[in-house]
């Protein structure tokens, strides 16, 4: 069994203050450091790799206030590269090979900052503090009722109205012997959004040989808090027309299922005989036109897909996408218990990129991987508090194929 094996499940996970949640930490900074990567599927390392990876940081653009924003490239040493902005996070661009080896974008971005400042639709972003749904903008954290800036109707949404997607962070690039790298730090202060406690946070994008782009987001807090982060990428792995073909499995029985605000009603639905079944690859537009009541509710798929019974470390596998024209894979992997699948209902052709790609209605899929929405007002679903001296740690991994 080869060392990335063996040191898969070591990675601590959400609210932990033990010692080893930080010994883990070192361990993976040290790996890392030492070039070591840590894979998902334990997959071999390119045969063809004639390049070392390579991190390179330019000028992106300056925002209204005159701060500058800058763009790390990352390339591995099979010419997979992946474009990052320090505002937002935003990865605005995922380029790998199809079956026949051309290259190819596979994500939706747009085409400078200013369209990103504008864009509500949240392309490629680290989301937090708090992805996906609380209701009524509002929860209640040890006897004190907090009230979070609501910007998706009566609702807060991933994070309020400026949140980390629409923050600048700091941005450090690095390289060792099998991977390219960024590290983003952020300071949301105490009030931020609404949120109690001054978080300390810092996501790193690894790049590795071994075609993965490998994502850890640690925080910290100097008061109890809540926080649930994920990444926001759409992929289209045709690079063009819609998704629905895109053939899909998720490894989930269950979806939390929502009201008529896509609030979750605080009960499990079996996902058996329903159009939410996608333990078997099928078609995402097989059943997305069904009649059922939470197709309708959602436009679509935009529902939390529940991975496992109870929160643990165990990186595992949440989903796979395969297109049949381009041959490409994706494979999503997490810690988290759950993902929430977006088929790209609310997009309506009014964004494009150069590419010529315009995003149209269901021209991109989100597996964003996650606690359950609205946790803070769910006795029943797993805790989203984070305490000062506990160190909130996850990690996901998109790896990249063909076949």
């Amino acid at each position: 069994m080869s060392l990335q094996c063996v040191l898969q499940g070591l990675k601590t996970t959400h609210q932990t203050a033990s010692s080893n949640t930080k010994k883990s930490r070192g361990l993976y900074a040290l790996l890392v450091t030492c070039g070591i990567a840590l894979t998902p599927a334990c997959a071999h390392q390119g045969d063809n790799m004639t390049t070392s990876p390579s991190a390179s940081m330019t000028a992106y653009g300056v925002l209204a206030d005159q701060t500058p924003v800058n763009q790390v490239t990352l390339t591995n040493s099979n010419g997979i590269s992946v474009d990052v902005i320090n505002y937002g996070g935003i990865i605005t661009r995922i380029e790998t090979p199809d079956a026949k080896g051309e290259m190819g974008n596979i994500v939706l971005g747009l085409d400078n900052l200013e369209a990103y400042t504008k864009a509500t639709t949240y392309y490629g972003a680290i989301i937090g503090r708090f992805g996906n749904r609380i209701a009524n903008g509002k929860f209640t954290l040890n006897g004190t009722e907090y009230q979070l800036a609501t910007n998706d109707g009566d609702n807060h949404l991933h994070g309020g109205v400026q949140g980390f997607d629409k923050k600048v962070w700091n941005m450090t690039p690095f390289t060792t012997q099998n991977s390219a790298g960024v590290t983003l730090s952020l300071v949301s202060p105490d009030g931020d959004q609404g949120y109690p406690g001054e978080v300390t946070t810092e996501v790193t994008y690894t790049l590795t040989n071994n075609n993965t782009l490998d994502m850890q987001f640690i925080a910290t807090t100097s008061k109890p808090t809540i926080i649930n982060m994920t990444q926001h990428s759409y992929f289209n792995l045709a690079g063009k027309g819609d998704t629905l073909d895109h053939q899909m499995q998720i490894n989930a029985k269950a979806i939390t299922p929502v009201d008529g605000g896509l609030i979750p009603t605080g009960e499990l639905m079996d996902v058996a005989g329903t159009p939410f079944d996608f333990r078997t690859a099928k078609a995402i537009g097989q059943d997305i036109k069904a009649s059922n009541e939470q197709l309708k509710l959602g436009k679509g798929y935009d529902h939390n897909f529940v991975l496992k019974d109870t929160p643990s470390n165990e990186l595992i596998e949440a989903a796979t996408v395969y297109e049949a024209n381009s041959g490409r894979t994706l494979t999503v992997y997490t810690e988290e218990p759950a993902v929430q699948f977006y088929s790209g209902n609310f997009l309506d052709g009014s964004t494009k990129q150069a590419s010529g790609l315009v995003h149209n209605f269901r021209s991109g899929f989100c597996l964003e991987p996650q606690h359950f929405p609205d946790a803070p007002n769910q006795p029943t679903f797993p805790s989203t508090t984070l305490l000062p001296g506990d160190v909130y740690s996850t990690r996901i991994v998109y790896e990249f194929g063909t076949k």
